[in-house]
């Protein structure tokens, strides 16, 4: 009796060999961009936005190259200590390494950098479980931005709505979310409708390496550091 297919057996160390490799490759290529580039940055990210992260990207690839990955391997291809880091200095860039954040290699002289990173801001709409940056509230009354047909939906997302004469009206005021709290899956398809952005795609620099010289930045996250250090 022939095999069945769907009880083939899958091999478990092909599946960690390859994540091996994987890592391995990122940490090499790290260090081989150490070589190649003039300086390192650490960079931070909230509600990123994969399309305009490689707009960003595409912008600057003629003299950088961007790095994200587990932060445990990016820590690893610095160095974590001294004693392990691959160039002089480069574990006091490996402690900035934490939560949602990346590399940035890079042939651009500090201050190009500066003003890439603080101009590039993105608007998005909010998703599921963001933080609202404002209150929105519907008051009673005809809801023009809707057409008739969308009634049943808005019905759906708990507004308290009803047809008149083919106009949606709302028959009571309608909180869509409040600044502070988390946006429900219903809040967010709404102020999606509503056309209201509250997300930002933002991007802050946490330090800079050079062979030469080590810098933390002032940032909204780490309001706290400014001090710059010399490596040699």
């Amino acid at each position: 009796m022939p095999k069945s297919k769907r009880n083939k057996l899958v091999t478990l160390s092909k599946t960690k060999k390859k994540g091996k490799e994987q890592k391995e490759s990122l940490v090499k290529s790290v260090r081989d961009c150490l070589d190649e580039y003039a300086s390192l940055y650490i960079f931070s990210f909230v509600n990123m936005r994969n399309t305009k992260f490689k707009e960003f990207k595409e912008k600057l690839k003629a003299s950088s190259r961007f790095f994200l990955g587990g932060n445990k391997v990016l820590q690893i291809a610095l160095g974590k200590t001294a004693a392990e880091e691959h160039k002089e200095g480069l574990h006091q860039a490996s402690e900035q390494i934490h939560g949602f954040c990346g590399l940035f290699f890079t042939n651009l002289p500090k201050f190009e950098v500066l003003r890439e990173f603080r101009e590039f801001e993105e608007l998005d709409f909010a998703r599921t479980g963001s933080i609202a940056t404002e209150t929105v509230d519907l008051k009673e009354g005809p809801l023009d931005q809707f057409t008739h047909d969308m009634e049943p939906f808005l019905r759906k997302q708990g507004m308290p709505v009803r047809l008149n004469r083919g106009v949606i009206e709302l028959v009571a005021d309608y909180n869509v979310c409040t600044e502070g709290q988390n946006i429900s899956p219903e809040a967010s398809r709404i102020l999606r409708l509503l056309g209201v952005q509250m997300a930002a795609f933002k991007m802050h620099l946490r330090c800079r390496w050079t062979p030469d010289e080590f810098e933390v930045f002032e940032t909204e996250e780490n309001p706290q550091s400014g001090n710059s250090s010399d490596s040699s």
